[in-house]
């Protein structure tokens, strides 16, 4: 979404000030023009001579410099802007906002801005945790100025807290996440992706679980985002990092997943069931480690878990609900009868078996099933444009069935 944008990126005179220039490199990177306005007090922090290289474009700080660029230049950016990205935004700044006053061209731009606006308080705990800042903030926040939540961590003073400017990359992503809400084909939506393969406890130590790594889930949920849906990951677990911006829900076992799933299955438009639950579990778990004997075998009893797709198909009234089917023989065959078992919409079949389809690939080679028979088959590509594919024909159906 930031490519091709126009991005005003206001630095204050915070510490943060250094990860302003990493994030105005990132944001030229991912397609932004970007423009910085610096206060005084971040001149002396950071020089507008290393912004203008990384942004390639004139830096404004003086509002009585004279920039030949523009003839009222608070005026002149706020027109050329699409976002305005405050980062760090000290409580200074905040201040200012939350009162109206305009006594530099950081500020006074700010007070003349009518383009969305985004601020990344920095400061420390104690001065983040001051009443008047907090009320600052609750009153931008009303007047519809978008406040990014600050990290917590060490802190330049040494101590540790909240306060921390977070990462460029989070930034970025914030960013990035919020252009799409305002562009993205699928803003106003909630997208319901569940990932990652649920394991059963055996005893403390050990679980049945499978293979799956989550990447097929985790790249639709981050498709999604970047389309401007309101995205909710339920996982099991994974080592992947969830994507900045989604509600994030970790869960372990299949009935955790369910339970996660029903909480907000009410709510939701478009359901993706991407996860690899187990379908079997131990008919009890031991409360201690089970040792090994000697010459002994471990005869474990299993009980079916219960199906969380086929429940939500029974369920069903207004979501778009989407099955995965991972085979290894009789894919269509297979995957047809389970989107007529479990009432679905759309199932994703693939056959793990397959050379760029199996678990932890980074690719993927899939077919749509539809109820009438429908078959789309998709040849490899990266799980990141299967996750677009996928939502492209949820979205299409959704609007169908509307």
């Amino acid at each position: 979404m930031l490519k091709g944008k126009k991005i005003a990126l206001g630095v204050t005179g915070g510490i943060a000030a250094f990860k302003a220039v990493a994030l105005t490199s990132k944001l030229v990177h991912a397609g932004a023009e970007v423009r910085v306005i610096m206060t005084d007090a971040a001149t002396k922090l950071i020089t507008p001579l290393t912004f203008k290289e990384i942004s390639g474009n004139p830096v404004a700080v003086d509002m009585w410099s004279g920039n030949a660029e523009f003839n009222v230049e608070h005026i002149a950016l706020v027109k050329w802007a699409d976002l305005f990205v405050v980062a760090p935004a000290t409580a200074n700044i905040v201040g200012k906002m939350a009162n109206g006053i305009a006594d530099d061209l950081l500020s006074t731009t700010l007070l003349a801005c009518n383009k969305p606006i985004i601020i990344c308080p920095a400061m420390n705990t104690v001065m983040l945790e001051q009443p008047i800042v907090q009320k600052n903030l609750a009153w931008l926040a009303e007047t519809g100025v978008h406040i990014m939540k600050a990290n917590s961590g060490n802190l330049a003073c040494g101590t540790v807290g909240q306060g921390r400017l977070p990462e460029p990359e989070e930034i970025l992503a914030y960013a990035d996440n919020f252009l799409a809400t305002l562009e993205g084909d699928m803003r106003g939506l909630t997208v319901l992706v569940t990932a990652g393969g649920t394991r059963e406890a055996i005893d403390p130590v050990r679980y049945i679980g499978n293979r799956s790594t989550g990447k097929m889930g985790y790249a639709i949920a981050q498709d999604a985002l970047a389309r401007g849906a309101r995205v909710v990951l339920v996982s099991a677990p994974s080592a992947l990092t969830p994507p900045y911006g989604v509600e994030f829900v970790p869960v372990v076992s299949t009935a955790d997943m369910l339970n996660a799933v029903l909480k907000y299955y009410d709510s939701v438009d478009i359901v993706i069931k991407a996860a690899a639950v187990c379908d079997f579990k131990p008919e009890s778990a031991a409360e201690s480690k089970i040792k090994k004997q000697a010459d002994e075998k471990l005869v474990l009893q299993l009980v079916q878990n219960p199906d969380i797709l086929q429940l939500l198909g029974s369920k069903k009234t207004h979501q778009f609900l989407v099955g995965f089917a991972a085979e290894t023989d009789n894919l269509v065959a297979n995957a047809a009868a389970k989107i007529k078992k479990k009432n679905l919409d759309m199932i994703v079949a693939n056959d793990v078996t397959k050379q760029g389809a199996g678990f932890g690939t980074d690719t993927n080679i899939v077919k749509l099933l539809y109820p009438d028979g429908t078959i789309a088959s998709l040849d490899i590509m990266a799980k990141s444009e299967v996750g677009n594919k996928i939502l492209d024909a949820a979205l299409a159906g959704l609007k169908k069935k509307q």
